[in-house]
């Protein structure tokens, strides 16, 4: 309690509350007295009084709040679980649920009045204990319809949850508690958490009966079906924003799985972390806990309904609100988050940890187009930014989709027209390669936003049509306004290049490259592309200092990523073949003389004195380095630099 607060002997404290018991006095009176003399030192002479049923049905419910709000009080805080009368109390810890975030307040109030008590008991500790009270309340309460009861509780402890890993473990044991104990409680494997369960860990004969009970005791199964809805549709409420606010890093851990020959030899890679460090055992443990609830409670298999439901229906994102109208188990929708995070946990555990799972009966086209498609249908940025962890759940589920062959469930077929057309119809591919790039764009974990990029690569390169790859490429870089995208379609460009000379010639037994067909192993790719990649840039000669930079620091990674494929092209004579003839000359004149001759123009003036001060400058003037000396390698510059000094004059 407060330093100026004058402190009450617990001795006189404890006779007090013993001498004062009704008849002698009134109910009202003794809570009276017991909220004044209210101490931790007086907890277990209270809970001795809390024993007699009678009194604890009078006045339980009315200590709920103080109690909560003082530490060591949870003997006390159960024996009104078991005894007080089991609606008043629920009641009662639902509206003390619903205080939390308003006691966490009012405790960092520096201008609160210093009669307040401080809140000295932390929110998740007061959430454990008060859900360790809902889970012996609803098994004491018997009514034919206790699902009424019950979508009102999961209501309250969805919206006051919070997705710490002790408040987690809280809500995977009331579910558990509550779901009908169909299976013996699941330890986290290798967790230190460790939360009161006192509905499992208690003793039950104590509890006191119902003192409204009906005739029937719910256990219609109808109504059993509908309880366990609830449940399903509350855990995977749960799972989804557990998922969403503590990293799972499900992407990057499946990225590092399928490309192990691409990571960097000793650093440590997310799967070592997850395997070693206890916090991130625990978030596994945690996730896999509230996974087989979720399986006990029926949703043990994929199910094309299941899928069904997820893509044609409106997205649904707090089902439990919308529990008081529903007549039946089918009215109790799932939230469309979790189900993802469901799917996405599938094949995450089925992949690193081998595990035996359900796995999705789709391909990345359509199926999984259809699940991007539905989250990023509106507003595709403040989505990614709100639902981060379902985004995330989203490119995992693509990266095993790939990893599995599962690219496309519709047959190639080769179009009959070969050349590529701005007025051809946007294919599937350039659509779903439009969402995904948006997630790698916008998601706030860089790690994600990696994963997807190199997502979207595998999946333009599974594109059997060369002539769509080169419509997708042509759009992006004409079309997108990132450069770090445009990057992208640079690499794969080159990518593709790289993949049609280690293809097979279409006839004839010669490896000559010169004797390849297809898009990208001759000129055709080049020459629909380059006034894209190299437009002109001959206006850059009007720009000073400031306006160069305020140019180059948008476009940098896509004119790094433009003389990155520049070289590969013309340092080595095995590309010629996939260049047109003068298509050095003209790119020379419009794109590499202009854009040295700024930077040379720029360098000049830094070293005479310009001023170049500020946020960012550091890194863009060793980018611009970068470039300058990128296009000194390609060894034509003998007449930029003529050039240059003829300006310089």
């Amino acid at each position: 309690m407060a330093a100026d607060l004058p402190r009450v002997d617990p001795d006189v404290a404890i006779a007090a509350i013993r001498d004062a018991r009704p008849p002698v006095t009134d109910r009202f009176t003794y809570l009276t007295i017991i909220e004044a003399n209210l101490s931790r030192e007086v907890l277990p002479a209270l809970n001795e009084i809390l024993q007699d049923a009678e009194l604890t049905q009078e006045i339980g419910w009315d200590l709920v709040f103080n109690l909560a709000n003082l530490p060591d009080s949870e003997a006390c805080l159960e024996t009104i679980a078991r005894l007080g009368n089991p609606r008043e109390v629920i009641l009662k810890v639902l509206e003390a649920l619903e205080l939390l975030d308003a006691d966490v307040a009012q405790s960092e109030d520096e201008d609160a009045p210093a009669t307040v008590l401080p809140q000295v008991v932390p929110k998740d500790k007061k959430f454990i204990a008060l859900l360790g009270m809902l889970s012996i309340l609803h098994h004491r309460i018997k009514t034919k319809y206790p699902s009424r009861f019950l979508a009102q509780t999961l209501r309250t402890v969805f919206h006051t949850y919070a997705p710490t890993q002790e408040a987690t473990a809280a809500v995977v044991n009331l579910i558990h508690n509550l779901s009908g104990r169909r299976r013996p409680a699941l330890p986290s494997r290798k967790s230190s958490i460790n939360v009161a369960n006192p509905d499992q860990d208690g003793d039950a004969l104590k509890n006191a009966p119902d003192p409204e009970a009906e005739g029937k005791d719910g256990t219609d199964p109808s109504e059993v079906a509908m309880q366990h809805k609830l449940l399903l549709s509350f855990a995977l409420c749960i799972l989804e924003t557990y998922t969403s606010s503590n990293d799972m890093a499900w992407a990057a851990r499946m990225y590092e799985f399928y490309n192990s020959e691409k990571l960097v030899p000793g650093r440590r890679t997310l799967m070592a972390a997850f395997r070693e460090e206890q916090s991130l055992l625990e978030r596994d443990g945690i996730v896999g806990r509230l996974v087989a609830l979720i399986k006990d409670l029926g949703l043990d298999s994929y199910s094309q309904k299941f899928f069904a439901d997820i893509t044609g229906n409106a997205i649904v994102k707090d089902p439990l609100s919308t529990t008081d109208d529903a007549a039946g188990p089918d009215d109790v929708a799932l939230p469309t988050g979790g189900c993802i995070s469901l799917i996405a946990y599938w094949v995450f555990s089925a992949a690193i940890f081998d595990a035996d799972q359900p796995t999705p009966e789709i391909n990345v086209l359509p199926g999984h187009f259809a699940l991007l498609e539905k989250i990023l249908e509106d507003d595709p940025q403040g989505q990614i930014q709100q639902f981060s962890g379902t985004c995330e759940a989203l490119v995992a589920i693509g990266l095993w989709l790939h990893a599995n062959g599962r690219t496309s469930a519709t047959p190639y077929e080769p179009e009959t027209n070969s050349t590529a057309s701005e007025d051809e119809p946007t294919s599937e591919f350039m659509q779903y390669l439009h969402l995904l790039t948006l997630v790698a764009l916008y998601h706030p974990r860089l790690q994600v936003r990696n994963a997807a990029t190199v997502l979207a690569g595998q999946i333009f390169h599974a594109d059997p049509s060369e002539e769509d790859k080169l419509r997708i490429l042509y759009d992006l870089i004409e079309n997108c306004t990132f450069a770090s995208l445009k990057a992208c379609a640079i690499t794969w460009l080159r990518e593709e290049i790289i993949d049609a000379s280690k293809t097979p010639p279409s006839s004839g037994t010669a490896m000559d490259t010169t004797n390849r067909s297809g898009v990208f192993a001759g000129p055709q790719a080049f020459d629909t592309l380059q006034y894209v990649i190299f437009p002109d840039l001959n206006h850059l000669s009007e720009f000073g200092v400031d306006e160069f930079f305020e140019f180059f620091g948008p476009n940098v990674a896509f004119l790094l990523q433009a003389i990155n494929f520049a070289v590969f092209l013309w340092s080595s004579a095995k590309w010629r073949n996939v260049i047109p003839a003068n298509a050095e000359a003209t790119v020379q004149e419009r794109w590499f003389r202009p854009l040295w001759l700024a930077v040379d123009k720029v360098k000049m003036a830094i070293k005479h004195g310009a001023d170049v001060e500020g946020e960012g400058m550091e890194y863009l003037l060793g980018e611009m380095d970068v470039l300058w000396e990128r296009i000194m390698r390609l060894g034509k510059t003998e007449e930029f630099k003529a050039a240059g000094e003829i300006d310089r004059a």
